[in-house]
């Protein structure tokens, strides 16, 4: 017994699934290893943590530990002094202080010289800041010198712990950075990579099919968590973008991630079929569309920024997250595979993201380092989406092959068998809605094949459908690329042509009689012969089935005459006979 083919074709995607996984489990730790071989030369930094005398608006703190020291309930143009003496020696030979910036304004002096600053003219002009790092020149003729860093909060809340402060050589800073940030760097730049070319590539299908509404979605939501992600873990300093754009693109992404993830999820929603649960996505949809657009042009007149409104869309992320989850999990009662994968991906993205948000707001709030973990929310976006793209083709596979199904129905149901013609049915249907249409001109031409039955008679049916299939050849030929052609039965054909001029009409009529001679010089033993009539008219003149019983009756009245002028020649043989 033969193996069924699509079980095997089932057993070789599986195969080559499992091959890709064991191949990326294999490979990675492999590249990892070469990205870090040599992290440990790279990495070597002199440590700014210990020593810091600490003022805090007028609270001063003496001789304190970064790691140890935390500050709480810091508002907008809270200012913050940091000094301490600069150790006496250090291997580096060219320097690069490495601080964390924090939606703060910040200068900084060796000696009482101001060797940096960053952000006091935006914070004078209302603008946003944003976070992440700076990295300054620290020569080697800096050490044993004072140095006083002064910060200027621009937001509430920022922070409440100090990051730590380092020195690297100035060469590595950048690539330590990297280094420490390359399971998001890989994670973002293939979601806005993967994203940009499926955007790119459904736009264009889009013009011919709505269905791919969905994976444009996948597309936007990739592009945007790429971005979050990469400007999230500060990779985008590496092309010089300055941090207030970062930060801009940052929330922006954040911010905006939920609408096309919403919009994907339009279909399951519906799939459901409940009121309340359709109007609650309608009341989600709303609230993200409104937020963005408010916080946009907030932030654009600078009376409110971005950074200010993360708790609240928090809150409708984590909101359209358990509505999305919810939905989901309510759609498993169908049983499908891809309802499952969207749900194991919906609990990994959930549980990354919960991870991220709620160290986030630990180390924002409370200084605690307890979630630090890098690249959680990005690996887990990176598997959903994945699941999101294997949904979205098991989907549109099934989709395909239902329609592909139905097609092949609706085309048994108007199709000729043994000519490929249309049928009977659908010839009437097609004459009812010209009836519906206003200011139609159309000719109908009625076919009759001639010796038909001496043919089935004499050499068997199989030569009789030889005539048949002849017959249609030559009458679809001529009249299809005017109109329709059907079979209407046994040997009687029929076309309606779109136009009722006379003379257009006469001149597809001696194509049709040329035709048919060159049917017959091809084939000398099939003496086809084909009678014909046809009857012209309008929406505005006559009923259409009027119009084809004139065609029919003018057919049958030239049938009779050429079998008349048959009987004159002579030309009736046993093989012509009615």
């Amino acid at each position: 017994m033969k193996p069924d083919k699509t079980s095997a074709k089932k057993v070789l995607k599986i195969v080559w699934i499992v091959f890709a996984l064991l191949s990326v489990l294999f490979w990675t730790p492999k590249v990892d290893r070469m990205l870090t071989k040599d992290y440990e030369t790279l990495s070597q930094f002199v440590s700014l943590d210990d020593g810091w005398h600490i003022t805090v608006n007028e609270e001063v703190y003496p001789n304190v530990s970064l790691t140890d020291f935390h500050v709480q309930g810091l508002r907008t143009g809270d200012r913050i002094t940091m000094t301490r003496t600069l150790p006496t020696g250090w291997d580096l030979v060219e320097g690069a202080l490495r601080f964390y910036v924090r939606h703060s304004a910040v200068r900084m002096f060796v000696d009482d010289m101001q060797i940096f600053e960053y952000g006091y003219e935006r914070i004078a002009d209302h603008k946003t800041i944003g976070s992440g790092y700076q990295f300054v020149k620290f020569p080697s003729d800096y050490q044993g010198k004072s140095l006083r860093i002064e910060l200027c909060t621009a937001e509430d809340n920022v922070f409440s712990k100090f990051d730590s402060i380092r020195i690297y050589e100035w060469e590595n800073a950048y690539r330590v950075l990297i280094t420490e940030n390359r399971l998001p760097l890989f994670c973002g730049s293939f979601l806005v990579i993967f994203g940009l070319i499926v955007c790119v590539i459904t736009i264009f299908a889009l013009v011919y099919s709505r269905k791919y509404i969905r994976l444009f979605c996948i597309s936007l939501f990739s592009i945007c968590m790429g971005l979050w992600t990469l400007c999230y873990y500060n990779i985008m300093q590496i092309f010089a973008v300055p941090l207030y754009s970062i930060s801009l693109i940052n929330y922006l992404t954040l911010y905006l991630a939920p609408i096309p993830l919403t919009i994907y999820l339009y279909e399951e929603v519906v799939n459901l079929k409940y009121r309340m649960l359709k109007a609650i996505y309608f009341i989600l949809l709303a609230v993200e569309l409104a937020g963005i657009t408010v916080m946009i042009g907030l932030h654009t007149i600078d009376l409110v920024h971005m950074a200010a409104a993360l708790k609240y869309m928090q809150y409708i992320l984590v909101g359209g997250l358990v509505f999305f989850f919810l939905v989901l999990l309510m759609n498993l009662r169908y049983s499908k595979i891809a309802n499952r994968l969207s749900v194991v991906g919906m609990l990994v993205i959930t549980c990354c993201m919960v991870y991220d948000m709620f160290g986030y707001n630990l180390g924002r709030y409370l200084g605690s380092e307890s979630f630090n973990l890098k690249g959680v929310s990005s690996g887990g976006i990176m598997i959903f989406i994945c699941m999101l793209f294997i949904t979205f083709y098991v989907e549109m596979t099934q989709k395909m092959m239902q329609e592909k199904e139905r097609d092949f129905l609706i085309k048994s149901a108007y199709t000729d068998e043994l000519t490929q013609l249309h049928n009977r049915r659908y010839c009437m249907e097609y004459m009812n809605k010209l009836k519906e249409e206003k200011d139609y001109k159309y000719t109908v031409v009625c076919f009759d094949l001639n010796n038909l039955k001496t043919m089935n008679d004499t050499f068997g049916h199989a030569k009789g459908d030889v005539l048949i299939k002849s017959a249609a050849d030559v009458i679809a030929g001529t009249f299809e690329e005017h109109g329709i052609v059907a079979r209407m039965g046994g040997d009687e054909f029929v076309a309606v042509v779109r136009t009722s001029d006379q003379g257009e009409i006469a001149a597809i009529m001696e194509q049709f009689s040329e035709n048919l001679a060159k049917k017959n010089q091809d084939a000398a033993d099939l003496n086809l012969s084909i009678a014909y009539g046809y009857a012209c008219g309008s929406q505005n003149d006559c009923d259409i089935e009027k119009i084809y019983q004139i065609a029919d009756d003018r057919m049958y009245e030239k049938k009779k005459q050429m079998k008349s002028l048959m009987k004159n020649a002579g030309m009736l043989t046993s093989q012509a006979r009615f």
